[in-house]
C-alpha cells in the first residue's frame, strides 16, 4: 500500500512540474515578460497602427482601414521599384467623408509624422457634398478612386498644377489623357462651405485650397504615391494585396515591427 502512495506522490510531481514548465507555442519568455510571437500579418498590423498612432491620425479623422490600404499599396509600390527613390510620403485622400471635412492627409511614413491634413474637391459628376459616383471615362466629371503617382508640375489653367497617372487598369488609368490633375480652387475653403454648405466641385480633379496648393504640389510631386478612397463595391486593386507588404515586416531588436530599408 505504501509503495502505492509513493509511485502517486512521484506521479504526481513529475506532471506538476510538466505543467510549470510547459509555454503555449505563441509566447516566450524574455527578460522575465511574457511576448507574444506574431505572425507575418501580425507584424504588418503592428507596423501600420504604429506610423496611425504615431502620427495622431486618429485625432485627424483618418480610418484606420483607409490607411491600411494606403499603406499596403505604398509597401507594395516600392517592393516593384515603382516610386521615387526615397518616397517617403503619401497621400491619402477619403471620399467616404464629407466634403465639408479635411479629407486629405499627407503623411511621412519613416519619420511617422502628419505633414498636412486639408480639404479636397470631387468631381460634380461623383455628388454633392458626398462623392458616391466614380468613373475612368472622359467628359463624366466625375472623380476616380485607386493608387495613383504624382508627377510632374506644370502651368495649367488653373495656375500651377501637379498631373498625376492612374495605376489602376480600367479605373483610373485614364487620368492623365482626362487631365485630372492636383490644382487650387478657390471654391475649395471654409467660406464656400459657410456660403453653400459643402466645398464647390471640380471636373474630376482633386482639387485643393490656393492657401495650401504649393506646400501639396512641393511635397508629394516627382513620384511619390496618391491614395483615393471611397464606396465602390466594384473597385479592385493589385496593390490592396497584403501578401508582400506582410513578408516584407519583421521584429526588431526590441520586439517592435519594422521595416527593411527599401
Amino acid at each position: 500500500m505504501r509503495k502505492h502512495l509513493w509511485w502517486i506522490i512521484g506521479a504526481l510531481l513529475l506532471f506538476s512540474i510538466s505543467v510549470i514548465s510547459w509555454k503555449p507555442t505563441s509566447a516566450t519568455k524574455k527578460n522575465g515578460i511574457i511576448a507574444k510571437t506574431f505572425g507575418a500579418k501580425e507584424y504588418f498590423a503592428q507596423y501600420v497602427n504604429n506610423i496611425y498612432t504615431a502620427a495622431n491620425l486618429q485625432q485627424t479623422g483618418m480610418n484606420a482601414a483607409v490607411f491600411q490600404k494606403a499603406i499596403t499599396g505604398y509597401l507594395n509600390l516600392k517592393l516593384a521599384n515603382k516610386l521615387a527613390p526615397n518616397s517617403n510620403i503619401i497621400t491619402v485622400v477619403d471620399f467616404n467623408k464629407s466634403s465639408r471635412e479635411k479629407r486629405m492627409w499627407i503623411i511621412d511614413v519613416v519619420n511617422k509624422t502628419l505633414v498636412l491634413n486639408t480639404w479636397v474637391a470631387h468631381g460634380q459628376g461623383s455628388g454633392d457634398d458626398m462623392a458616391n459616383r466614380f468613373s475612368n471615362n472622359n467628359e463624366s466629371h466625375q472623380s476616380s478612386l485607386g493608387f495613383y503617382l504624382a508627377n510632374e508640375v506644370y502651368m495649367g489653367k488653373h495656375g500651377r498644377s501637379l498631373k498625376l497617372d492612374g495605376l489602376d487598369a480600367g479605373i483610373n488609368s485614364a487620368a492623365r489623357a482626362r487631365g485630372i490633375v492636383i490644382h487650387a480652387a478657390d471654391y475649395v475653403s471654409q467660406n464656400t462651405i459657410n456660403q453653400i454648405g459643402r466645398l464647390g466641385r471640380s471636373f474630376g480633379c482633386p482639387a485643393v485650397s490656393p492657401a495650401v496648393s504649393d506646400q501639396v504640389i512641393n511635397t508629394i510631386k516627382g513620384g511619390s504615391m496618391l491614395f483615393v478612397n471611397g464606396n465602390d463595391s466594384n473597385y479592385t486593386s493589385k496593390l490592396l494585396d497584403e501578401t508582400a507588404p506582410s513578408n516584407s515586416i519583421t521584429p526588431d531588436t526590441t520586439g517592435a515591427a519594422t521595416i527593411a530599408k527599401l
